[in-house]
């Protein structure tokens, strides 16, 4: 736990403290910030409170008195309903106002961890609290530098992957052995264990219609053929298998099997492209120039882009979400249209741009991602430039 860091930014942020608390394990968040895993099942609550000065504190239950003793500070046990309020009102005595993983509204349902009733406990006792999801970036979200390596060296083996996959749709055609979604969803799963990759669900396969459902995702029981005039998505997201504390990295590529594409394709495919680049050079511009930037500011790079083309009711999500060690992370999402996030855009964060469009039998999506750094923001692997000829 980086006790002395969090202490800083809460007096930056005119915050009394940081109030944790979890029942039955339900707030990871909370035992990565702390940095420290329960020694057994949390069968009752918790509470700690970290003040912007002074020492931490806790707030436990008889039967697991020791669940809190891997952190600093004193702990208070309580066993009745009645000592666990006492306990509370003892642990926010003289605060104002504190942070919780609270979302108001539930605008970042990643952070909103926190149940209603605790939330209206901690305010019966005239303490304000405010949204933890700015914290959350800086403890949580911003990447070390090892992690930022695994994403690269992560995003070598899926590109290699993603374009070995796009060659083997092309073999088999050629070949006339024929293959379905969910034949090329198995060989890239098959493919990522040969490369020491990880990876929590997926990947997307989608051919035409398919592809114009966002997260469609080929099974066993439901799939269609890869045939020849058929354009195909391929969405992939993984992290190093054999790394702690690994992060993803995650891209989506499209591509067609007619040469030269069809122009209703490569329309929307040039759209869909140049929104990503005009998001790619908000951020850049922003972060060179030290500008704050909120992530619903990058949203309206890319829809403005596509919006003024005429396909904006076509864009039907948000144009990146954060990136850490699950593949939607805790970081500020690219987002002006699913929710308003003004969270700013930190030094050390990760995030996927995607703008697409999805139309009928077409749906093209471009995805990178980008890290931003102190001083420059990159885009981590390689940029689609043009559609691939499959096969």
């Amino acid at each position: 736990m980086q006790l002395a860091e969090i202490q800083s930014a809460l007096r930056g942020l005119s915050l009394d403290g940081w109030l944790f608390y979890d029942h039955h394990e339900r707030d990871p968040l909370a035992y990565r910030i702390l940095g420290f895993k329960p020694a057994r099942h949390v069968t009752r609550r918790w509470y700690y409170m970290i003040p912007a000065e002074g020492e931490p504190r806790g707030l436990v239950h008889k039967i697991e008195a020791g669940m809190l003793d891997a952190l600093p500070g004193r702990k208070t046990a309580y066993a009745s309903w009645q000592a666990q309020q006492q306990g509370l009102e003892s642990l926010l005595l003289g605060c104002r106002r504190v942070a919780m993983q609270y979302s108001p509204r539930n605008a970042v349902p990643y952070v909103d961890l926190v149940d209603a009733g605790t939330i209206e406990r901690v305010r019966a006792l005239g303490v304000a609290i405010a949204s933890s999801a700015d914290l959350i970036q800086l403890f949580e979200a911003r990447w070390t530098a090892a992690q930022l390596e695994s994403h690269l060296e992560a995003g070598r083996r899926v590109d290699r992957v993603r374009a070995a996959a796009f060659a083997e749709i092309g073999e088999r055609l050629r070949s006339g052995a024929g293959c379905t979604e969910f034949d090329i969803k198995n060989w890239i799963l098959a493919a990522f264990e040969r490369e020491g990759l990880f990876t929590d669900h997926g990947p997307i396969v989608g051919v035409n219609e398919n592809a114009a459902n966002p997260h469609y995702e080929p099974t066993a029981d439901q799939h269609r053929p890869i045939r020849r005039g058929d354009m195909v998505l391929l969405d992939m997201w993984a992290k190093l298998a054999s790394q702690p504390d690994s992060v993803y990295y995650d891209i989506t590529w499209t591509g067609h099997t007619i040469d030269p594409v069809p122009s209703d394709f490569a329309n929307v495919f040039a759209i869909v492209t140049g929104a990503r680049d005009a998001a790619i050079e908000r951020v850049k511009s922003a972060v060179a120039a030290g500008e704050s930037l909120a992530g619903y500011q990058v949203d309206d790079a890319a829809r403005g882009f596509i919006s003024a083309r005429g396909f904006g009711e076509w864009f039907v999500h948000r144009t990146g979400h954060s990136i850490g060690r699950d593949v939607h992370g805790t970081g500020a999402n690219m987002d002006n249209l699913e929710t308003h996030d003004e969270r700013r855009v930190v030094p050390r964060t990760c995030f996927s741009i995607e703008p697409g469009i999805y139309r009928g039998a077409i749906g093209v999506r471009s995805e990178v991602d980008m890290y931003v750094g102190e001083t420059e923001a990159v885009v981590t692997g390689e940029i689609q430039r043009e559609p691939v000829r499959i096969g």
